[in-house]
């Protein structure tokens, strides 16, 4: 919530090319308790007062020589990043208001003033502008914490991945849709997919050296999307050598329980001569 002090700390901007104008709005605002409130008869000044001081609300008069108000709105559109417009116009002429509105004021007081209309207008725009504001930093705040929770989990993840590298001889992960999105060992032989040997040796001959019946049941078991540890495999290559792994795998979900893919690794096991 927005307090009194809040509002009455804001920074105001009074312009308008008429000194009787500026000195009654002052008075008007000050006497209400206003802290901050400053004033100029150079619209042309309008943008540079604005980016120095990052007003919470501008009284804009329409009519002044140099510059109008209209021409001041487009200005300060074009010369600052805030995208929320935080303009009172002053018109004496009821047919400017619609085009004032559609420029970009965010509301309008009519002349000869009416004074109590006058400060009511300024409270609301105010309380709204300062709300404004509150949310775009939370925005800003929320922004880096999900920044900075993103790369924290990169991080995590990469140690992760590293320290699972080191103590496997292999480790690889699928998409939700079975695809290989990381492979380090022969975790597509194993699954019968046909790959080519560094070595350049046939698809065939590693395919074939792999018992068929282990990789149906590991096949099985990842369609079925269950945990397994330490599931023995082996193969017998072609100058009549056996080779034995230790397989261990699990199934990814997101907090939701959707499917995300699995992650697994392998350890070749010594076989004892």
């Amino acid at each position: 919530m927005i307090q009194a002090v809040d509002i009455l700390n804001a920074k105001i901007l009074i312009v308008d090319d008429q000194q009787s104008n500026v000195q009654l709005l002052e008075q008007l605002l000050q006497g209400a308790g206003y802290q901050s409130v400053s004033s100029t008869m150079q619209p042309e000044e309008v943008c540079r007062l604005h980016r120095k001081y990052q007003y919470d609300l501008i009284l804009l008069d329409l009519q002044m020589p140099v510059m109008d108000g209209f021409q001041v709105m487009e200005a300060l559109k074009t010369s600052t990043e805030d995208d929320y417009l935080p303009v009172i116009v002053l018109t004496a002429q009821p047919g400017h208001k619609l085009r004032a509105l559609q420029s970009g004021a965010k509301d309008f007081v009519s002349k000869p003033f009416d004074l109590v209309e006058v400060k009511t207008r300024i409270h609301n725009m105010l309380e709204v502008r300062l709300l404004y504001k509150k949310l775009a930093d939370f925005n800003k705040v929320l922004e880096q914490a999900v920044q900075d929770r993103t790369a924290e989990l990169r991080e995590s993840e990469a140690r992760y991945r590293s320290l699972t590298e080191l103590a496997s001889d292999w480790y690889w992960e699928q998409d939700e849709s079975g695809n290989f999105t990381k492979v380090s060992g022969p975790v597509l032989e194993m699954l019968g997919m046909r790959v080519d040997a560094l070595d350049g040796a046939s698809a065939a001959s590693q395919v074939d050296c792999w018992d068929e019946t282990e990789r149906e049941l590991l096949r099985a078991t990842i369609a079925a999307r269950e945990p397994f540890l330490d599931f023995p495999f082996h193969r017998v290559n072609a100058d009549g050598s056996r080779q034995q792994f230790r397989v261990s795998g699990e199934p990814m979900f997101s907090r939701n329980g959707r499917f995300q893919g699995y992650r697994g690794i392998g350890v070749e096991v010594m076989v004892a001569a």
